[in-house]
């Protein structure tokens, strides 16, 4: 004879019973600890995408037979927070129309109003608040809109934001970049000049960092190495890749060119984590719709657990 059915004909005879073991079950199991147990509400998805800019040339892959696509992305992934480049003023309007669950944040590179390539952050107006935002420009003089930086090509800046969660009240900041596709110096330069800012936002606050953007580094090149080695600083940056707690998703690199081929040594944008809690998921999204891409290089996502706890906090001693 069974236990349950024990349990059960002893239930006919004793009403009490089985509805006292069910609850004192139910009080066992909820004082088991919870492997992996996170507070949704401080989870953000975020994702860095540069979306080629609007480039009429570009023929089958001109932005608009693509711009669809960039969209669907953010909504099918449910992003919360995206750090996008590249993004010119028509583009802007068109995310902007499309996505209207977003607020974004920006200015253009060239005068620090309109004109050239943003780097906007867009953000879920549901989940987060605006505290104070800006940006500056990767150059000897950061803070002179159109300024070009040591022997980079063009001008290059860093859009940041300090945003508040409605649910927590509790602030954090956001940074998306894109750094000089020809200078060398000037990526170094770069990378050292955003740990010099960083330093002097959060210096003894433990201020949780989002930094992503297209890096034009990748993990080999010594500006990689100065944004993620403590270099008499005190400050070395996480890169999610590294410490995510599932398996990584998608390719290896991140610029695909619109074409169907493997680029090795390319995977050059990059999501960094400073004081946050764990990063839960990551993945380079290396999708075709049709045979075509969506950019000439893959969105990259990752979710985070934004505020660290003491058992949640980021495995420094995990893959390197």
């Amino acid at each position: 004879m069974s236990l349950w059915y024990k349990v059960f004909t002893m239930n006919q005879r004793r009403p009490n019973f089985f509805s006292r073991l069910i609850g004192l079950l139910l009080l066992c199991l909820s004082s088991l600890p919870l492997v992996g147990h996170f507070d949704h509400s401080t989870r953000v998805v975020v994702l860095t995408f540069n979306i080629r800019y609007l480039n009429l040339r570009d023929g089958q892959n001109a932005w608009p037979f693509r711009q669809d696509k960039v969209v669907t992305t953010l909504k099918f992934h449910q992003v919360d927070i995206a750090g996008l480049q590249e993004v010119l003023w028509p583009q802007l309007n068109d995310l902007s129309r499309a996505l209207p669950e977003y607020s974004w944040l920006g200015v253009g590179r060239e005068d620090g109003q309109k004109k050239g390539e943003f780097n906007p952050i867009f953000y879920r107006r549901d989940r987060f608040e605006v505290v104070d935002w800006g940006t500056f420009w990767l150059a000897e003089k950061s803070d002179f809109p159109g300024e070009v930086g040591w022997d980079a090509a063009c001008p290059r800046i860093v859009t940041w934001a300090r945003l508040r969660t409605l649910a927590q009240g509790r602030e954090f900041y956001f940074l998306n970049t894109h750094f000089d596709h020809v200078g060398e110096k000037a990526r170094q330069e770069s990378a050292r000049l955003l740990k010099k800012w960083l330093l002097q936002r959060i210096s003894g606050k433990k201020w949780p960092v989002v930094l992503l953007g297209d890096f034009n580094s990748s993990p080999e090149e010594k500006t990689y190495y100065i944004l993620t080695t403590s270099q008499g600083d005190k400050l070395s940056l996480l890169d999610a890749y590294h410490v995510t707690r599932l398996p990584i998703y998608g390719s290896t690199f991140t610029f695909n060119g619109f074409q169907d081929k493997i680029f090795p040594g390319q995977r050059i944008d990059h999501i960094f984590v400073l004081n946050t809690g764990p990063v839960l998921r990551f993945g380079i999204l290396s999708v075709r719709w049709d045979g075509r891409y969506t950019s000439d290089h893959f969105p990259v996502l990752a979710e985070i657990d934004l505020f660290p706890s003491p058992d949640t906090q980021n495995d420094r001693g995990q893959k390197k």
